[in-house]
């Protein structure tokens, strides 16, 4: 399972059985504020879709140092370790939203549609690097 996590928002994606390609799932809303984190949402596509591992994009700045967004991102990795006591790799990010971004507007998607699906693109992103890396 790969999560692009957002302020508002967390994009899933998961890779096929053989782990070679990965798909887009769905957004999660989440509410920092309210420390609504979508975990119990996670926990039922962690259940569904047996899954074993899980890959979480982490935002770096571009000289490689973690800001206040990748910290977010560690705190909910470590958080996703102790809820599911699954192994939970952070992937660096950078990069995978603009990325994104492109690959939508190169398909001709509305704005509207893209701001639906681009933390799921991000994710879907992020999980296939991961999987890349692994060959």
């Amino acid at each position: 399972m790969g999560l692009d996590v957002g302020s508002k928002t967390v994009g899933v994606a998961l890779s096929d059985a053989l782990g070679w390609t990965a798909q887009g799932l769905e957004t999660i809303k989440i509410n920092e504020e309210k420390n609504e984190f979508g975990f119990e949402q996670i926990g039922k596509i962690i259940k569904e879709n047996e899954v074993s591992k899980i890959v979480v994009g982490l935002p770096k700045n571009m000289n490689g140092t973690i800001g206040p967004r990748g910290e977010a991102s560690q705190n909910f990795a470590a958080e996703l370790e102790s809820q599911f006591g699954l192994p939970v790799i952070l992937w660096d990010e950078r990069l995978t939203t603009m990325a994104a971004e492109r690959v939508l507007l190169e398909a001709d998607v509305s704005r509207q549609k893209r701001k639906k699906v681009i933390d799921k693109m991000a994710a879907v992103m992020i999980l296939q690097g991961y999987l890349n890396s692994q060959i």
